[in-house]
């Protein structure tokens, strides 16, 4: 990583500001979402050089974030949270203009899956994010890594880490080669598994497809689903890989009565919309216990990697 220096930030602009009790949701494109039912924080504040406190609403039921049977919140609602709140302070507190495109690189989660339940009402975390370097390129802000503690009351129930990248419109233009949603073609989405063998409710919330042999699929991508593709993308976004991570341990039978407590995964390219991306599970050990990786490929080149920590029912 290129040579960075410490960034006084800037006031939190654009904010919604509200009387105690009251609570509305940040303009969501701030956090790169079109819709508000998917637009989970609320506000933030500077609490030191690089620190913030950052605050958000989590639904009691949803198609994907929440457990089939509503009691429990998913890790992917910790990591879509967290990426929220990137975001959020990329625009507000370092100077980040609308209409960037943020790459995410690097994705690790931690979640203390006993502490996520589903209450009486909606569940209002507030997530402590560090930002621990900031890449610079011509004295502007290019990118940054940071930490985040995520608290339900004063409970510590997920820690993250994160390392994004943006860019202009334009500069994107081009590394993407005038790829754009209005032009790249869309693979249909082949049959995918049955939704209790992934942990799903739904057949359209389903990524993976079968393949020839255990332990690999393809992933299925559905550019019509109103999550993962909340707004036209140009590829496939880095929340639904994750998610394929998440089905890739259920769908496994020796991972059956083991439940995902950690996620570390890196993104090494766009998976392109136009391509078949393949999967393939590894059994894991390691000094916090076994696990299994994910890796997904196009063309034999890797573009995603993911190893997920798990531990027993």
């Amino acid at each position: 990583m290129p040579p960075s220096r410490p960034l006084a930030t800037t006031p939190l602009a654009g904010l919604p500001t509200a009387p105690d009790g009251l609570t509305a949701t940040v303009p969501r494109q701030l956090v790169h979402r079109a819709s508000v039912a998917e637009t989970f924080l609320t506000g933030a504040v500077a609490t030191g050089a690089d620190a913030f406190d950052v605050f958000a609403e989590w639904p009691r039921t949803h198609q994907l974030l929440v457990s089939p049977d509503r009691s429990a919140y998913q890790p992917l609602l910790v990591a879509e949270t967290v990426r929220q709140a990137g975001t959020l302070l990329a625009h507000t507190a370092y100077d980040v203009p609308l209409g960037h495109h943020f790459v995410l690189r690097e994705l690790g989660i931690t979640v203390r899956p006993e502490l996520l339940t589903v209450g009486s009402s909606p569940a209002e975390p507030l997530v402590r994010v560090t930002v621990t370097d900031v890449t610079l390129r011509g004295g502007r802000p290019a990118g940054f890594r940071y930490e985040a503690d995520v608290l339900l009351g004063s409970t510590s129930v997920a820690t993250a880490r994160v390392a994004a990248s943006w860019t202009s419109e334009a500069v994107y233009r081009r590394l993407r080669g005038g790829r754009s949603a209005a032009t790249v073609p869309v693979l249909p989405p082949p049959p995918g598994l049955p939704p209790a063998a992934v942990g799903r409710a739904s057949a359209a919330d389903v990524v993976l497809a079968p393949a020839a042999a255990p332990g690999r699929w393809q992933l299925r991508v559905d550019t019509g689903h109103a999550v993962f593709f909340d707004h036209p993308l140009d590829h496939v976004p880095g929340m639904l890989l994750l998610e394929a991570a998440f089905q890739a341990l259920a769908a496994d039978p020796p991972s059956h009565g083991r439940s995902p407590v950690s996620f570390s995964c890196v993104f090494h390219r766009y998976a392109e919309l136009d391509l078949p991306v393949s999967l393939e599970r590894t059994e894991t050990a390691g000094p916090d216990g076994d696990g299994v990786r994910l890796t997904a490929r196009q063309e034999d080149a890797t573009v995603f990697e993911c190893g997920v920590g798990t531990e027993g029912r």
